[in-house]
């Protein structure tokens, strides 16, 4: 279904496939490629050179900035942002002459923060209003309003809604932004994941 002009902004140099669906409001920029049955939200931000892969679904509200890749097998939901450069991978065995590969499903929940340059293996799921550090490489699932980084990426602490890192205070987490207390998994869940 050809995205219609007169509701969504799509840059002359962008190369937007008219089986991939658009919503209202989605401005699509220089150089952008989105193949064919992606489906991409109302009121989403897609920076220069971000490919967006065949049947790849974002929801409405995600900003991804310049030369983000999210390949086939990609299921980003609402209000998410994708710093520049992050990559999905979707292949856990990948060699350049199989013909014989696995997609791998990678879900990333409402709300999440993915930092610059971060790589994310396939398969994992990042949870809601989950933040992932600059860099980072996520080899494993990121649980709800988890901070990760590093390579590979291991949890850091709580983060709020807002983005703010989150403090203990009468043995429950605290956004000192927000003013208001986040119901996070016990650290023990975290640590056997």
């Amino acid at each position: 279904m050809s995205p219609d002009p007169q509701k969504v902004k799509i840059h002359p140099t962008a190369e937007v496939s008219e089986k991939a669906t658009i919503g209202e409001g989605t401005r699509i920029w220089h150089q952008a490629q989105i193949r064919e049955n992606a489906v991409i939200g109302k009121n989403c931000n897609i920076g220069k050179g971000v490919y967006v892969d065949f049947d790849v679904v974002i929801g409405d509200n995600c900003k991804i900035q310049n030369y983000v890749s999210v390949y086939h097998g990609v299921k980003i939901g609402n209000g998410v942002f994708l710093g520049p450069h992050c990559v999905f991978t979707n292949d856990l065995y990948p060699r350049a002459t199989s013909e014989d590969w696995e997609v791998y499903e990678t879900v990333v929940e409402d709300g999440a923060s993915i930092g610059a340059n971060a790589t994310i293996i396939c398969g994992v799921r990042i949870g809601k209003n989950a933040m992932v550090g600059a860099g980072s490489v996520v080899t494993k699932d990121v649980p709800p309003h988890a901070l990760v980084y590093g390579n590979p990426a291991t949890w850091k602490g709580w983060v709020c809604e807002c983005g703010q890192k989150l403090v203990q205070k009468d043995f429950k987490w605290w956004c000192p932004r927000c003013k208001k207390f986040v119901g996070v998994p016990e650290i023990k869940e975290i640590n056997r994941k």
